[in-house]
């Protein structure tokens, strides 16, 4: 972190990480690099990989729940607290989605299903 004048000014910055990314979905590859700025010390890529990988485990768990099931890319709010408040909800509202076990539907399969039906979107609300 050499030339990196505010890294002792107790941010709690301790490292940079470059991380090269290659996909490929049928013929086609795509090359990527990301950087990173980290609290971790720095020494062990292996830690690093781990902290990187653990950020796109929530981006994949939960943003793209939100947008498959819940169109949330789509929502057209954006006055005031609107956009805020509707993203609360929707993750107060796949909480139980979530925890629903025994129609074993997909997630926005069981939140239609309680949209149509009052003993399913009672059994959610119930647990």
């Amino acid at each position: 972190m050499d030339g990196f004048e505010d890294r002792n000014q107790g941010s709690g910055l301790r490292s940079f990480a470059a991380v090269e990314c290659e996909r490929t979905v049928g013929d086609k590859t795509t090359r990527e690099r990301r950087y990173f700025i980290s609290s971790l010390d720095g020494t062990s890529a292996q830690v690093l990989a781990r902290a990187v990988r653990g950020h796109w485990g929530i981006e994949n768990k939960l943003h793209w729940v939100l947008d498959a099931c819940f169109g949330e890319a789509a929502c057209r709010v954006r006055k005031g607290h609107g956009t805020e408040n509707l993203s609360r909800l929707r993750r107060m509202a796949l909480n139980p989605l979530r925890r629903e076990k025994t129609e074993r539907l997909a997630i926005k399969n069981n939140r239609l299903l309680a949209g149509w039906n009052h003993d399913s979107l009672l059994k959610l609300l119930t647990g």
